[in-house]
């Protein structure tokens, strides 16, 4: 991905997320400027990887596999620093028919929240014991406290408002249905790994490699100075 496209999207996940009243940290909005002048107090940021991630799998194709998110709190279950922390919380962005691929986490358990916008489509399957999609067994799901079992690669819809808790190995995939707009979601989970914790379906790299076209408007979480 061009830095340029990114620091477009950047734009567009703020301007999104503020028509929505939804007002981010202080450190959503901090440049390489103001990073240059921040020390050791800020190492949480750093080390639990919050801030903006904004990446298309490797694939080149952002528009039709990707997603934005920033992770706005976190903790490091092997690092004593932060293990007392057991949470995360997300915001996530997902245009329409814009597919995050299939994929299941061995220890995150989470909530998947529509906060604002378009449906949320989520496409599940169990995982076999060689971690392939099992499809033939039927996936049983809580959707805001009401549990539901449905078949092998059933997609379920999620309105503004509406929830599913994913447990540990179950694959899903996820995209904002066409026509209804960009979905504004939120994530709540256990703590959120994301270089020893995803396990997707297809080989896909988790995070984009950037061609530097232009100065960053904002640090991805992965792009932080020591």
């Amino acid at each position: 991905m061009k830095r340029s496209e990114i620091n477009d999207l950047l734009t567009v996940a703020k301007d999104l997320a503020h028509a929505n009243k939804i007002v981010l940290p202080p450190f959503a909005y901090w440049s390489p400027e103001d990073w240059a002048a921040k020390g050791s107090e800020c190492d949480e940021i750093r080390d639990c990887a919050l801030g903006w991630d904004i990446t298309d799998f490797g694939t080149g194709q952002f528009d039709e596999v990707g997603l934005t998110l920033f992770t706005i709190r976190n903790g490091d279950k092997d690092d004593p620093r932060y293990s007392n922390k057991t949470y995360s919380e997300k915001l996530l962005i997902s245009q329409e028919n814009q597919i995050t691929p299939y994929h299941f986490h061995w220890f995150k358990v989470e909530d998947i929240i529509n906060k604002a916008g378009g449906n949320l489509m989520l496409r599940l399957y169990n995982s076999t014991e060689d971690e392939k999609l099992d499809e033939s067994s039927d996936v049983t799901v809580v959707m805001d406290g009401v549990s539901k079992t449905l078949p092998a690669g059933s997609t379920v819809t999620l309105t503004a408002g509406e929830s599913i808790t994913l447990p540990a190995y179950l694959y899903h995939e996820f995209w904002a249905e066409e026509g209804t707009g960009a979905a504004v979601i939120g994530e709540v989970s256990k703590v959120n790994d994301d270089n020893t914790d995803n396990c997707f379906l297809d080989e896909l790299g988790r995070f984009s490699e950037i061609e530097e076209d232009t100065a960053p408007l904002h640090y991805l979480c992965n792009e932080y100075p020591s």
